[in-house]
């Protein structure tokens, strides 16, 4: 549909507002006030977790026949703003259910794992985790030891190991990259669904990070655990890397899932920040007068802005049913990750010594987002694709854009 100058193209529909309404009541009214305690002891608010279920927040981007909303990214991204405006930690366990392994199960699964999976994560009765990352194998992905051997027909054995598995401590099953046998670095490389009660498969340690405290990452080893042909989502062909850029393509929902919760954690922090500018006195006056903490809003506020906005396009470009374009998808994560380290900085400076203490919640949006700039690949590695996408000529703004080779 066109739209006349002076209207917002990403404006939100009724419905999309009404969604925005109810993650917002559900995450001050349960989300907040169990997130510093939370983030003490390291352990998600059940209570919290148990009202996001019982608005059916959980529900958002699975199918219709699992359960599930059926809706896309622009809503996800929605919810997951709402919600990490409150807390990350509890945002994220949104974010595995909109935008990690159930996103993948559904649109590259069969029906088994479909059907086993799909349900329990709608109801918020399960968690999947995800095993990607390895100790030698970061960004690095292709260069993974995670693999399969053949076990007869239709059935393999895998093992390997996995940190960095977000929240795998509590998950009910993992989704794990490895390489099927005779496949070479990226050749050979896709994914499989195991439960964690499934013999060999172990819980070995949770890392303790800087933030994200209630959301922990786990180390999960394999050794020699039975997989068959109903556990496959994206089976590895040893001579292509078909099935590898097919799971490196839906990583985009979960970089946008990073972005969004990035965005909402910033606006947190900055909501805090004039709260307290307009509450704090100084000589008879709020501080809020003072021009230099004016400027440092600003700032503030362009940042988060423009990586709002970068984030909007991003989402609507994927479409009902699509995935997020990698281009506008990479600019938004790398606008949404700098924005918010800048945010919740400037909104502890802002605060003085009580932002540095857990008095504020600003210290912890300020640990949490620092975590995502890691998250779904780094900052570096998207700075590593938009550079290689520019020095092409690939743009997202400029029709009249000339490929730099053409003279």
């Amino acid at each position: 549909m066109a739209t006349s100058r002076g209207t917002d193209p990403f404006a939100e529909s009724e419905d999309q507002q009404a969604l925005r309404a109810l993650a917002r009541d559900v995450a001050q009214r349960a989300v907040a006030p169990p997130a510093r305690d939370a983030d003490l002891t390291g352990e998600l608010s059940k209570d919290a977790v148990a009202a996001l279920a019982a608005a059916d927040l959980f529900r958002v981007t699975i199918g219709e026949d699992w359960g599930g909303l059926g809706l896309g990214d622009v809503e996800a991204a929605i919810v997951l703003e709402e919600v990490a405006r409150q807390d990350v930690s509890t945002a994220i366990c949104c974010q595995l259910a909109f935008n990690g392994p159930s996103r993948g199960i559904e649109h590259l699964g069969g029906a088994a794992l479909k059907d086993r999976w799909l349900p329990r994560v709608a109801d918020g009765e399960a968690i999947v985790s995800i095993g990607i990352t390895e100790p030698d194998a970061g960004s690095a992905v292709q260069d993974m030891r995670s693999a399969l051997v053949a076990d007869g027909p239709g059935r393999w054995r895998l093992s390997g190991y996995k940190n960095y598995s977000t929240l795998g401590h509590l998950a009910e099953g993992i989704l794990v990259w490895c390489r099927w046998p005779d496949g070479e670095g990226a050749k050979g490389i896709g994914a499989v669904v195991v439960p964690m009660d499934r013999d060999g498969v172990a819980l070995t340690g949770r890392h303790w990070g800087m933030g994200i405290h209630a959301a922990t990452e786990a180390e999960v080893a394999f050794d020699g655990v039975v997989v068959t042909e109903d556990d496959i989502l994206v089976a590895g062909e040893p001579t292509t890397t078909a099935a590898f850029k097919v799971l490196l393509g839906h990583l985009n929902h979960e970089r946008c899932g990073n972005a969004a919760m990035c965005v909402g954690a910033a606006q947190g922090a900055l909501e805090h920040a004039v709260r307290y500018m307009n509450e704090r006195q100084l000589g008879g006056h709020p501080i809020g007068d003072l021009q230099g903490l004016r400027w440092k809003l600003s700032d503030m506020a362009v940042q988060l802005e423009g990586a709002r906005l970068l984030l909007t396009r991003a989402v609507h470009l994927a479409g009902p049913g699509g995935t997020p374009p990698p281009l506008e998808t990479a600019l938004a994560k790398t606008a949404a990750n700098l924005a918010a380290k800048l945010v919740c900085d400037e909104a502890m400076q802002i605060h003085g010594g009580y932002g540095y203490s857990h008095e504020y919640p600003v210290e912890r949006a300020y640990r949490d987002i620092r975590g995502l700039c890691f998250g779904a690949g780094t900052v570096e590695a998207q700075r590593n694709f938009i550079g290689s996408s520019v020095v092409a000529g690939r743009t997202t703004v400029s029709p009249g854009w000339l490929d730099p080779l053409a003279g």
